[in-house]
């Protein structure tokens, strides 16, 4: 049968269950929302196409299944469906409907009045209830049964009754990740039902009752045969939200349950089989979903679940699925030959600090997985589905170990300090080594776990071998693990032997790479470990103290304007304190000492990055006498010096040896990683920077009250500065100070200005080059031009530029920003005027002169 009905002609008489080889309830904010505003939508006059119903009519044995408390309406008339496709929409609707009758019996005109004389439209609510809800049986009412809902061994068929359907039950009810989507739809309509109603009134409910339930359309479609159904199920679902493939696994081997023949399974054993596909996947959902706030990735753990207790191979893709679906086929049971399946996909690694390149492994095929013309027996199919079941609570604990009750305090430590770091492909093996399955002592767990670790850290964090690095070794340990073919002792002195051997190359990696970070001048600070590592540290002081004052969640928090991680000395000294501090070096030695490893501190609460700028004493009366341990033991210091930060990094990096049992090839070596050595140049201090010192050559300057007069002053003070680096030629040879916020130089061809500016909102200052010749196609051309060096320029210069290619103006610009730099603060005044001189010259002479012919040419064209 296929025509078009509305909800209250597909609700005639029918109990409508969701069999056990279906999903839960996927839908989520997007989907919701657009079938509300479909609803809302639709002209009262109008139909609407909702989508196909696929159902299928349960036979008597089937619905002597249905719960004995129901059997009452199907001796009354009413017909049992299972729904094939199509219930995530169905579930929508009637979750709806609820909430239109719960939200229409909340209002206070209908708090007191029995349903049956509460209306919406033509119909009561007593009467809408028992047609699209629950009916309660006669004559005493005491037990309801519902017309819609999950069969009774999913744990969303509680749920739906309980908690959106509003029965009163005394226990506790399982939750899931799909039982948090059936609240989430029932909070979502009900917000949008009270805004509904505040605009439209009781004549709008009783609108969106009527488009709901007579003008949205669904194609009926009635499938009669068995196996009909379940090919349905996985090609109709394809539609709307995809199933997963743990979705699609679970029909698969429940529809295998009904093909053997009473020889290979009896009805009795079939049922069983079938309850242990259920169990197995009702406890997979409870694990995926136990944390509401970070739901598992089906997929990724039956991936996982794949390289444990199957094999697999380097290629990418989702061929793990289809070596699944292929081996649970029918084919296996029907003609007793399984097809020939190639064994080639990977667990694809999802972890954010690994990258998708993959080794030259063509991977394996084991001859014990290679099953050609081998029948599929129903005990390979219990099982698979046991040890699905098994493991799906310690791939939990790999990723939440503090609610494991089995695991000790030490191993949860470790298996947090990998997700702090980022556990890369090991999550599979560390499941293994966690189960019960694995026959190892407290002592031979955490010393895997540790060797672990020490493996990432090493060869990922320090060393940036290539992600897949030694990945199909570990894959195929995982196996032999859980086979009982290896010891976990055998596979942690693997590790261990692995690291060694690769100490040396992934230190000398980390100083390169050092090398790098330094030049673009955010060293140590831009190094993805930073955290993990001083947190580490951190880890030793607590060990020391038993007291914890640095929460990892803290550390790593991402709040704009805050930073956890702290430079002592810092990137930006614009106050007169540090300027004195470290006066005899110069501004590129500033910011080495600024991102060297010492200067680096983790801060317990985070703070605005505006308060980096307070001197030494009022950090450390701001907090660090009482934040982390790491801040007390440099707020112990009396001083914050280049010293007191070669002789912090040294001892951070002396830490760091230890902690991950390596030795770095020399003492020079450690003085190379942390690029401050010029420390110890022997040179002289200058005189002390004082008050009077900076305003010497500004006494005389006029500085009024207003934006304008500082202006002015400043260029008065700057100009003569700026002309000097010039040699009193040059772009600046004839500017004088002036009230603008920009002082603009002249390369003698037009529309080709060198400018400097200062602003005060932001607190920013600028250098640039300003591209105008008055024609749209010649700017460009310049613009271009020079663009086409900007690697070799960027190189040469070893700042950040920004490159504005303005494409709807003439005019474009390539600029340098110096942030939190204020104009008006006589204080700051030698620090931008530094800054205008430094960056005036460099976009002179590495820019514009090298280019100033083919400039020249473009603008006389």
């Amino acid at each position: 049968m296929n025509e078009l009905q509305s909800l209250s002609q597909i609700f005639q008489n029918k109990l409508f269950r969701i069999p056990d080889y279906q999903r839960g309830y996927a839908w989520q904010d997007v989907q919701l929302r657009d079938f509300w505003e479909d609803l809302i939508n639709l002209r009262i006059d109008r139909n609407h196409y909702t989508g196909l119903l696929s159902m299928k009519m349960l036979n008597k044995q089937e619905c002597k299944k249905i719960d004995e408390k129901d059997q009452w309406l199907l001796n009354n008339g009413y017909k049992a469906y299972h729904i094939v496709d199509g219930q995530q929409r169905l579930t929508t609707f009637v979750i709806l409907l609820n909430e239109i009758l719960e939200y229409t019996m909340s209002l206070p005109d209908n708090k007191t009045t029995p349903e049956a004389d509460v209306y919406i439209g033509v119909e009561s609510v007593k009467e809408i209830r028992a047609k699209y809800i629950s009916k309660p049986m006669p004559p005493h009412n005491i037990s309801t049964t519902y017309i819609f809902g999950y069969e009774n061994d999913n744990p969303s068929a509680e749920y739906l009754r309980y908690k959106i359907f509003g029965e009163k039950f005394g226990g506790t009810v399982k939750e899931t990740y799909y039982t948090k989507n059936l609240k989430y739809a029932k909070d979502f309509f009900s917000k949008e039902l009270a805004e509904y109603y505040s605009i439209n009134g009781a004549e709008g409910i009783a609108e969106l009752y009527k488009k709901l339930t007579i003008h949205m359309m669904f194609n009926i479609h009635e499938i009669e045969d068995d196996y009909d159904v379940f090919v349905a199920f996985e090609t109709m679902n394809n539609r709307g939200k995809k199933l997963t493939n743990l979705e699609l696994l679970k029909n698969r081997l429940i529809y295998l349950t009904t093909l053997y023949n009473e020889d290979n399974l009896d009805e009795n054993s079939e049922i069983a089989l079938r309850e242990k596909i259920n169990d197995a996947w009702k406890e997979v959902y409870y694990q995926l979903g136990r944390n509401k706030n970070a739901p598992l990735s089906d997929d990724e753990f039956l991936r996982a679940h794949w390289i444990i207790y199957y094999s697999y191979s380097r290629k990418k893709g989702d061929d793990y699925i289809k070596f699944l679906l292929r081996k649970f086929s029918h084919k296996s049971i029907y003609d007793k030959v399984a097809d020939s399946v190639a064994i080639d996909n990977p667990l694809p690694v999802t972890y954010e600090d690994v990258d998708e390149e993959v080794e030259n492994d063509d991977g394996f095929d084991t001859e014990e997985n290679s099953e050609d013309g081998v029948f599929l027996r129903p005990e390979e199919i219990s099982d698979y589905v046991d040890s699905l079941k098994g493991l799906s609570k310690y791939w939990y604990y790999t990723y939440f170990p503090s609610e494991s009750e089995s695991m000790s305090d030490e191993e949860k430590l470790w298996v947090e300090r990998l997700n702090n770091l980022g556990i890369s492909y090991f999550r599979p093996l560390v499941t293994v080594a966690l189960s019960d399955s694995t026959e190892s002592t407290l002592e031979e767990r955490i010393a895997f776990l540790k060797a672990v670790e020490r493996f990432i850290f090493i060869n990922f964090r320090l060393g940036m071998y290539q992600s897949s690095y030694k990945s199909s070794d570990y894959y195929r340990k995982t196996k032999e693990l859980y086979d009982g073919r290896s010891s976990l002792s055998e596979i942690t002195e693997d590790i261990n032997d692995t690291t060694d051997e690769n100490m040396s190359n992934a230190i000398n990696a980390f100083v390169n790479r050092m090398n790098q970070r330094f030049e673009n001048n955010d060293g140590f600070y831009s190094w993805r470990e930073l955290r993990y590592f001083l947190y580490e540290y951190e880890y030793t002081l607590y060990n020391r103290f038993k007291i914890q004052k640095l929460q990892w969640a803290v550390l790593t928090n991402v709040v704009k304007d805050k930073i956890t991680v702290e430079h002592i000395l810092p990137q930006k000294p614009t106050k007169l304190y540090w300027r004195n501090k470290f006066r005899q070096f110069n501004q590129h030695e500033m910011r080495y000492l600024a991102s060297s490893l010492g200067n680096l501190l983790p801060l317990s609460q985070s703070i605005n990055s505006s308060l980096q700028n307070d001197s030494f004493d009022d950090k450390k009366s701001r907090g660090y006498c009482n934040g982390s341990h790491s801040e007390i033991e440099v707020s112990k210091e009396d001083e914050w010096t280049a010293e007191k930060i070669y002789a912090r990094g040294m001892k951070l990096l002396e830490f760091m040896e230890n902690r991950w049992e390596f030795k770095f090839e020399s003492d020079e070596q450690k003085d190379e990683l942390l690029h401050i050595g010029f420390i110890k140049d022997g040179r002289d201090i200058p005189e002390e920077i004082t008050e009077e010192s900076i305003s010497e050559n500004i006494d005389n300057i006029d500085i009024g009250t207003t934006r304008f007069e500082w202006r002015k002053a400043y260029w008065t003070y700057a100009l003569p500065y700026i002309k000097e680096a010039f040699g009193g030629t040059g772009p600046y040879s004839n500017v004088n100070p002036s009230t603008r916020s920009n002082a603009d130089g002249y390369f003698g061809v037009h529309g080709i200005n060198l400018y400097i500016k200062i602003n005060r909102q932001p607190a920013r200052v600028q250098a640039g080059l300003w591209i105008d010749t008055g024609d749209y196609a010649s700017s460009k051309e310049i613009f271009d031009l020079i663009y086409k060096d900007r690697a070799q320029i960027e190189s040469s210069i070893q700042k950040e530029l920004v490159w504005y290619r303005k494409e709807k103006h003439r005019s474009s610009s390539i600029y340098i920003n110096l942030d939190d730099a204020d104009y008006t603060d006589k204080e700051q005044w030698p620090i931008i005027k530094d800054f205008h001189v430094e960056c005036a010259k460099l976009i002179a002479d590495i820019i514009v002169s090298p280019r100033i012919d083919a400039i020249r040419k473009v603008v006389e064209r």
